[in-house]
């Protein structure tokens, strides 16, 4: 088992927690080099030389049963650092003789209040007050302490919530500090890594775009690569990242689906044949999408029939153009962890990304796919390194299967326009009044219900537009954005008197989790 680099690097072990890819943000954000290893892969390194300290993961895996996830024993006679999270804590309790049960009276999930009972190198500054608020999401607990390991904090249902053995250098936490639900989970990481581990700084974006760029050449080398791009800040970063290694092998293509924002695909394409003389293709294949789609309601297929629909128009241009090998998309790490577990772990799959999940098991294309180990804000910082335009560089996210899976139901052209305008309307009110800049990710869906109204003394039975705003930092986790009374009682209205189609306005006020940010 090689290192993807020479740097001193943190070891997390992903034990199949939708989370654990935050983990490694978290040490990032604190300029420290990290890479992610399956239990599997950890075993096969023979050489530990160069990892300065080891994060075990989350996980739905249970030490409760004969056969558990876990790792060599021989790494904890290394004398490397070691920090336990949720599951991680529990296999170290297991793994040292203490003791761990599954009850309900134990399990907490959720926002939980942590109690200091002991100093600790591993909690400096983390306690700026008598309580904390953590986030929990565990039914197994550590009931009894393994030898020579202290209580630090504990909870009301969990007694041993950070446990410690100072002179092995191995710590344990209950509760998820990678996640912002957390108050102050950041310093939990900052101590571990600078007071424990004495990791130096090591990590930066600049670093990685250059990385990037040298492993884009040495895999494309001579050979044409087709860029799926959209206008968005991820497919713009790849588009400018691949440019910058190969040039004049780069093909551009913009496949209007018909599914996508007013006016956006123009706007897109004048800016990166003008301003950025990339050699850009446009494809409009808008009545081959709306015939594939119709009458489906569906979300996964959706997203597939787009999947399938993007590759086969990208593999009809690669027959026309010769020495193309190579399909480059942007697809982002909460993409990857959503469709499928990007490390080999147990991590549950939530939907299919039409960049993921969605693509066919068969493809004569090769995938590359510079940007799925990062996250959305990481790739603004890219963007900005890049000279990205703060228009594209901080624009919202926007899903790869566009407005079809804003429109829940069946897709048709009438609904696409409809939506179009509300959406435009939505997105402008939030940029006048100053609002856009606050919000992670903002817009407007079509429900598939109509509802009676009343306009001018008549009757009218037309759709709902549903608005979601949400803050977030990576995608992975998200609440709704307090819009002002004020604003939405502006916004409903101006929708509902200019789309001829929409005569009830609703807001969405659900948080991720338990719901996503894109309703399907």
């Amino acid at each position: 088992m090689q290192f993807q680099n020479n740097h001193e690097i943190i070891a997390i072990v992903d034990f199949g927690s939708q989370v654990t890819k935050l983990i490694a943000r978290r040490v990032r954000e604190l300029g420290v080099y990290s890479e992610i290893f399956t239990p599997k892969q950890i075993k096969k390194i023979k050489d530990y030389k160069r990892i300065k300290g080891i994060i075990l993961s989350g996980g739905p895996s249970t030490v409760t049963t004969q056969k558990f996830q876990s790792i060599p024993r021989k790494i904890f006679r290394e004398k490397i650092p070691v920090l336990g999270i949720c599951y991680g804590l529990q296999l170290i309790a297991k793994i040292y003789g203490g003791t761990i049960k599954s009850s309900k009276k134990r399990r907490e999930f959720g926002r939980a209040f942590i109690y200091k009972k002991k100093k600790s190198i591993l909690t400096k500054k983390f306690f700026s007050k008598k309580n904390k608020s953590v986030w929990m999401s565990h039914e197994d607990a550590v009931i009894k302490l393994p030898k020579k390991f202290k209580a630090i904090a504990y909870t009301k249902n969990s007694k041993l919530t950070i446990i410690e053995n100072s002179k092995e250098h191995i710590y344990g936490v209950q509760f998820h500090p990678e996640v912002t639900h957390t108050e102050n989970g950041k310093q939990i990481f900052k101590n571990f890594l600078f007071s424990i581990c004495k990791i130096k700084k090591n990590w930066n974006v600049t670093f990685q775009k250059n990385r990037i760029i040298r492993k884009i050449k040495s895999t494309v080398k001579n050979d044409k690569v087709i860029c799926a791009l959209s206008g968005g800040v991820d497919s713009s970063v790849v588009a400018l990242l691949i440019n910058q290694a190969i040039r004049k092998n780069l093909i551009c293509i913009m496949v209007n689906t018909g599914l996508m924002r007013k006016n956006e695909f123009k706007y897109t394409y004048k800016i990166f044949k003008k301003k950025y003389k990339l050699n850009v293709k446009l494809i409009d294949a808008s009545k081959i999408f709306f015939k594939k789609l119709k009458n489906i309601s569906d979300p996964e297929k959706k997203r597939k029939i787009i999947g399938n629909l993007f590759i086969k128009i990208f593999e009809k241009e690669q027959k026309k153009i010769k020495n193309i090998k190579f399909l480059a998309q942007g697809t982002l790490y909460p993409d990857i962890i959503e469709s499928k577990s990007a490390t080999g772990s147990k991590s549950s799959k939530i939907k299919s990304h039409h960049n993921v999940g969605g693509l066919p098991k068969k493809m004569n294309l090769k995938l590359i796919e510079p940007l799925k180990e990062f996250f959305k804000d990481e790739v603004r910082l890219l963007g900005n390194s890049l000279g990205l335009l703060k228009s594209i560089c901080y624009k919202h996210p926007f899903p790869g299967p566009g407005l079809g899976i804003r429109i829940l139901g069946k897709i048709t052209p009438e609904k696409i326009k409809i939506l179009q305008e509300a959406d435009n309307i939505f997105i402008n009110e939030l940029n006048k009044n100053n609002l856009y800049d606050k919000i992670w990710q903002a817009y407007a869906a079509l429900l598939p219900i109509k509802t009676v109204g009343v306009m001018g003394d008549s009757r009218t039975y037309e759709y709902t537009c549903l608005l979601r705003a949400v803050t977030s930092e990576d995608g992975m986790t998200a609440d709704y954005y307090n819009l002002p009374k004020a604003f939405l009682d502006q916004i409903s209205n101006k929708i509902i008197n200019n789309v001829k189609g929409i005569n009830r306005v609703v807001y969405d006020i659900s948080s991720k989790p338990p719901s996503t940010i894109e309703l399907e």
